[in-house]
C-alpha cells in the first residue's frame, strides 16, 4: 500500500531531508534566474541605454539592492500577521515577473544616441520599485520555510540552508548565463543597447516559471514531517511549540517611541551625514524595528539573548555584503573596461565574469554541506560566528589579491580574467561559510511568532550592506578605457585629476558626454588615487569585521543557549 505524502515526509525526515525541501529548492532556483539575470546587465544598461554616470549607476544599484533586502520586513510582518509564507510567495512572484517585464518595457524605449531617455528612465524605476515589493513577499518567506521543515534542534538545518544555497547560486548561473548572453551583446566590440530587454523578457518568464512551480506543489510536499501544512493563514497555524507565545505583544508606547526615533534617525542620516533618502530610510529602519521587537513583553531571556545574536551577527554582515555586493557594479565595471576577458579565444561579455561566483556555488554547495555533517559527527564543527569571521575574512582575501595585481597595471592596460575569477573563486568560499549559514542561525535562534519577521530583519542587514556598497562603488576612480577616451580627444585627464591642468568649457563637455569625471574621490577623509587604494579598502574592511567577530564567537555561543 503506498504511503501519503506526508508519511512520506516523515520517512524522508529519518532517512535524508524531506521532499518540500526539493520544491522550496526549485522554486529558489527560478526566482534567483530572475533575479541575479536582471542583476547581471542592470548597471550596464543604465550607463549603455539610459546614460547615467557609473558613480550614479552604482547609488542606482546600492539602493534597489538595499531596497529589496528592506522591505522582506514587511513581507515577513504580512505574512506572520495576516496571509501566511504561501500566499505571500505567491503574490511576491506575481509582482516581481511584472516588474521585469516592466524593465523589458523600459529598456524596448531605447531610440539611439543623443535621444530623449525619460520615458524610458521613468519606467525603469517603476519596474524597481514594483521588483522591490515583489522580493519583499517573496524572500524572507521562502527561507524562514526552509526552517520550519525541521525541528529546531534538528542537526541537518545548516545542511539544508547549504542545499537551499545551491539553489539559489544554480538559478543565478542560469540567469547570468542566459540574461547575459541574449542582453549583454556586441557587435563589432559595439555594445548593441536594443539586446538589454531580451535579458529582462528571459527573467520576467523565469519568475512565473518559480510561481507556478510552487503553486501546484506546496499543498503536497510543503508540510512538517508529522504532515502538519506549513505557511497556512496565521490563525490556522499549528506550529508554535508549546513553550512558546503564539503572538507578539509590543506595548503601543513602544511603538510610538520607536517610531518617532525612526523619523529622526532617518533625518540624521539624510541631513548630517548627507545620504540620500533611500539609503537613510534603509539604515534607520535596520536599527528601529529592531529595537522594537526587543519591547515584546512576552521574550523570556533565553530569546531575548537569541535574538541579540541575530542582531549581532546581522552586524558584521553588513560589511560582507558591502564588498562582496561590488560583483554587480565596480567589478563588472573593471571587467568591462580594464580586463582581457578573453578565454580560449572567446570574447566572454563582461556582465558574465560574475557568473563564476554562481559557477563555484554550484561546485562546491555540496562539499561544503557535507563538510559541515562530518565535523558535526566529529564534534569539531565551528559555530556559526565563527563560520562566518571566516567568511569575512576570505571576502578579504580576495580583494587583496587582485589590488596587489592591479597596483602593477599602467592607466590603460588590461589584467587577464584569471585574477577576476580567483576573486571570485576566495568570495565564493567566504559565501557559503557566511549567507547559508546566517539564513539557518535565524531560523535556529529566532522564536516562532517572529520566524519571518526576524528573517526580515537579517535580511536588512544585507539591505544595510547594498546600500553601503552602492556608496563604495561609487568611489571607483577612472580606468583604462577613460584615459584613453581622454587621449584621443586631446585631454591630459592625469593633469587634470592631479591639477595641473584646468580643463576647458569643451573638455568639461566631452567628458560628461564620455562619463569621465575630473576629480579623484573621497573616503572617510582619505583620496582615492588608483584602483590599489579603491580595493584596498575592501580588504581593510571585511578583515577589521571578522577579526573583532572571531573574538567576541564565545560570548556569543553562551548566548545562543545550547543551539550552535
Amino acid at each position: 500500500m503506498s504511503q501519503t505524502p506526508q508519511a512520506d515526509n516523515a520517512v524522508a525526515a529519518k532517512k535524508g531531508h524531506p521532499k518540500g525541501l526539493a520544491v522550496l529548492f526549485t522554486t529558489e532556483m527560478w526566482e534567483r534566474f530572475n533575479f541575479y539575470g536582471m542583476r547581471a546587465i542592470l548597471t550596464l544598461f543604465l550607463i549603455e541605454s539610459l546614460g547615467f554616470q557609473e558613480a550614479d549607476s552604482s547609488i542606482i544599484y546600492g539602493g534597489f539592492l538595499g531596497l529589496c533586502y528592506l522591505t522582506p520586513m514587511l513581507g515577513g510582518f504580512v505574512a506572520d500577521r495576516f496571509l501566511g509564507n504561501r500566499n505571500c510567495i505567491i503574490l511576491g512572484g506575481l509582482t516581481m515577473a511584472l516588474g521585469q517585464f516592466l524593465l523589458f518595457m523600459s529598456a524596448s524605449q531605447y531610440g539611439g544616441p543623443g535621444q530623449d531617455v525619460t520615458f524610458a528612465r521613468n519606467i525603469m524605476y517603476a519596474a524597481l520599485a514594483v521588483i522591490i515589493l515583489g522580493n519583499g513577499f517573496f524572500k524572507p518567506n521562502i527561507s524562514s520555510m526552509v526552517g520550519s521543515l525541521y525541528p529546531k534542534s534538528d542537526t541537518r538545518i545548516d545542511s539544508a540552508f547549504t542545499i537551499f544555497y545551491l539553489g539559489i547560486n544554480l538559478g543565478a548561473f542560469l540567469g547570468n548565463f542566459i540574461c547575459s548572453t541574449v542582453g549583454d551583446v556586441k557587435v563589432d566590440g559595439v555594445r548593441d543597447v536594443e539586446a538589454f530587454r531580451y535579458g529582462f523578457l528571459a527573467a520576467s518568464i523565469a519568475m512565473v516559471l518559480a510561481t507556478v512551480i510552487f503553486f501546484i506543489l506546496k499543498n503536497k510536499y510543503i508540510v512538517t514531517p508529522e504532515g502538519k501544512p506549513i505557511g497556512g493563514l496565521p490563525s490556522k497555524s499549528e506550529l508554535f511549540d508549546g513553550d512558546e507565545a503564539d503572538k507578539a505583544d509590543f506595548p503601543m508606547k513602544a511603538v510610538i517611541i520607536w517610531g518617532a526615533i525612526a523619523v529622526v534617525a532617518i533625518c540624521l542620516f539624510r541631513f548630517a551625514m548627507d545620504l540620500n533618502w533611500i539609503y537613510s530610510v534603509i539604515y534607520s529602519s535596520g536599527v528601529c524595528l529592531a529595537g522594537l521587537i526587543l519591547t515584546d513583553t512576552k521574550l523570556t531571556k533565553q530569546e531575548r539573548d537569541r535574538i541579540w545574536v541575530i542582531y549581532i551577527v546581522g552586524f558584521f554582515v553588513i560589511f560582507f555584503w558591502a564588498c562582496f555586493e561590488q560583483a554587480g557594479s565596480s567589478l563588472t565595471f573593471i571587467a568591462d573596461q580594464q580586463t582581457d576577458t578573453h578565454i580560449f579565444g572567446w570574447a566572454m561579455p563582461p556582465s558574465l565574469v560574475q557568473n563564476f561566483n554562481a559557477i563555484f556555488i554550484v561546485i562546491f554547495a555540496f562539499p561544503f554541506s557535507y563538510m559541515w555533517v562530518q565535523l558535526a559527527k566529529k564534534g569539531r564543527e565551528p559555530i556559526s560566528p565563527v563560520k562566518q569571521s571566516i567568511g569575512l575574512l576570505l571576502v578579504a582575501l580576495g580583494y587583496f589579491v587582485i589590488a596587489t595585481r592591479v597596483k602593477s597595471l599602467g592607466m590603460t592596460e588590461k589584467m587577464s580574467v584569471g585574477w577576476l575569477i580567483l576573486l571570485y573563486w576566495l568570495h565564493t568560499m567566504g559565501e557559503l561559510c557566511l549567507s547559508p549559514i546566517g539564513l539557518s542561525l535565524v531560523s535556529k535562534l529566532a522564536p516562532r511568532r517572529f520566524a519571518s519577521l526576524l528573517m526580515g530583519v537579517f535580511f536588512l542587514s544585507n539591505a544595510s550592506g547594498y546600500a553601503l556598497a552602492g556608496t563604495l562603488g561609487s568611489l571607483i576612480p577612472n580606468t583604462g578605457d577613460k584615459f584613453t577616451v581622454a587621449a584621443k580627444n586631446g585631454i591630459d585627464l592625469q593633469g587634470i585629476l592631479d591639477g595641473n591642468v584646468v580643463p576647458t568649457a569643451a573638455q568639461k563637455a566631452i567628458m560628461e558626454v564620455e562619463r569621465i569625471r575630473d576629480t579623484y574621490p573621497t573616503f572617510a577623509g582619505f583620496t582615492i588615487h588608483n584602483l590599489y587604494e579603491f580595493f584596498m579598502v575592501f580588504v581593510i574592511l571585511p578583515g577589521v569585521a571578522a577579526v573583532l567577530l572571531f573574538l567576541i564567537s564565545g560570548k556569543l555561543k553562551k548566548m545562543m543557549h545550547g543551539i550552535t
